[in-house]
């Protein structure tokens, strides 16, 4: 399990529950969210906004890799571009901070911090500390 802070406008912390199989396979199971976004005029948007950010956010960290062939982007559509499936969705609780604070926007906080939460939970599993995205699986690998 890890945790991280977004921004200082919008603190947020993230736990991820991870699993990494024998062959380097990372599976998130399970994050726990905490917001403090000001005053909340609508929390199911709020919700909403930081399900999708994790779910955008666990994407990058597995499998978001662009590469180049002679000078153009390989993955031109969602055919080549794997993103995360809804099997492979994590169950996501999101807890929001009541408070008075002005309100604030929710756009991209939820994916800033759900990829620090998943590598220091993959640490955490594995001992092994990944310094490049996407997750190179092949060094996660256990001896066989």
């Amino acid at each position: 399990m890890a945790s991280r802070f977004s921004s200082p406008s919008r603190p947020m912390a993230q736990i991820a529950e991870v699993e990494v199989s024998n062959d380097g396979a990372v599976r998130v199971r399970r994050v726990v969210c905490a917001v403090d976004c000001g005053t909340v005029v609508n929390p199911d948007t709020v919700q909403a906004q930081i399900q999708s950010a994790i779910v955008f956010g666990i994407t990058a960290a597995l499998y978001s890799e662009i590469t180049l062939k002679d000078g153009r982007v390989e993955q031109t559509n969602f055919d080549t571009y794997q993103v995360l499936r809804m099997n492979e969705a994590p169950a996501i609780e999101v807890h929001i901070i009541q408070n008075s604070e002005p309100p604030g926007g929710m756009g991209e906080p939820g994916t800033s911090a759900i990829v620090p939460a998943v590598t220091n939970a993959i640490f955490a599993a594995t001992g092994k500390r990944l310094r490049s995205l996407p997750i190179d699986t092949t060094l996660l690998k256990f001896p066989s």
